[in-house]
């Protein structure tokens, strides 16, 4: 039975149309939580799984078909699709790769190179009282120094620790494990909110405990460049918008370890750095 999924995402209306089961189900569990009135169609998608090999596939308008031979890679490859679409779109928005949580409605971003625990730290801080806004994404309006929310289900390589334990019912593919929004334990933060810290994430096994150092503007902003998504869309290629956020907002270095500590760290942090 066809399903047409309508998803208002960063102000663009964004459609999805499938009938295959497996491939509908993904996409509604990974994007339902920005489910809305599209108003005009910016995106269209086409969705799903060809006869015969077993071959997923997503097309959008106007593009070739993309196929990928299983759900991890159907997933990433629409994920990468769309995200790259909504840069061309939203070229006013100044993207970083990041994870993106609120406490007390002010933004925090947590920016790590892959492998860095940033989407773990995201899972364990939702519960402790912070709010979701994306674990990938993490568009600044440089006006306003505000991220815009972008709820796609939270993505995680492998299992939590133990303390921060998955729902049952989330969606596992071939690569990643993957929490609906409505699956989260804690609210999503549905508008924008003003970004008032940015932590570079470094994983450490071997740390006894958690640490972290305030780092300069400097730093801040070449480490910022580095994760930013869509440079050459602003002035300077990118690198006035990195030296702009981290002039703005307090910017650390988090080296993680234990879960729980590094959650009350960077609370504690955050708190005194109202």
């Amino acid at each position: 039975m066809a399903h047409t999924l309508t998803l208002r995402v960063l102000d663009q209306g964004v459609r999805v149309d499938g009938a295959e089961p497996t491939s509908k189900t993904l996409v509604t569990a990974t994007y339902g939580a920005m489910r809305g009135d599209p108003g005009a169609i910016d995106l269209d998608y086409t969705v799903g799984r060809n006869i015969g090999p077993a071959t997923f596939f997503m097309r959008r308008q106007g593009c070739e078909q993309r196929t990928a031979p299983d759900t991890g890679t159907f997933l990433a490859r629409f994920d990468e699709d769309i995200a790259i679409e909504l840069q061309k779109l939203r070229r006013d928005l100044y993207f970083v790769h990041a994870a993106v949580l609120t406490l007390a409605d002010v933004a925090l971003m947590l920016v790590a190179q892959a492998g860095g625990g940033k989407s773990t730290t995201c899972w364990a801080l939702l519960h402790h009282g912070f709010q979701y806004l994306s674990d990938e994404l993490g568009p600044v309006d440089l006006k306003t120094l505000e991220v815009h929310p972008y709820a796609r289900a939270l993505a995680l390589k492998t299992e939590p620790p133990t303390a921060y334990p998955l729902p049952s019912n989330i969606v596992r593919t071939s690569r990643s494990l993957h929490v609906p929004g409505d699956k989260l334990p804690a609210r999503l933060h549905k508008r924008p909110a003003p970004l008032g810290a940015v932590f570079f994430l470094r994983y450490d096994p071997l740390a006894l405990a958690p640490s972290v150092r305030p780092i300069s503007a400097a730093e801040a902003a070449a480490r910022l460049y580095a994760n930013t998504l869509n440079p050459l869309a602003h002035p300077g290629d990118g690198l006035d918008g990195a030296i702009q956020i981290a002039r703005a907002v307090g910017c650390f270095e988090l080296v993680t370890a234990d879960l729980p500590a590094t959650c009350v760290l960077v609370t504690a942090v955050l708190n005194a750095n109202k």
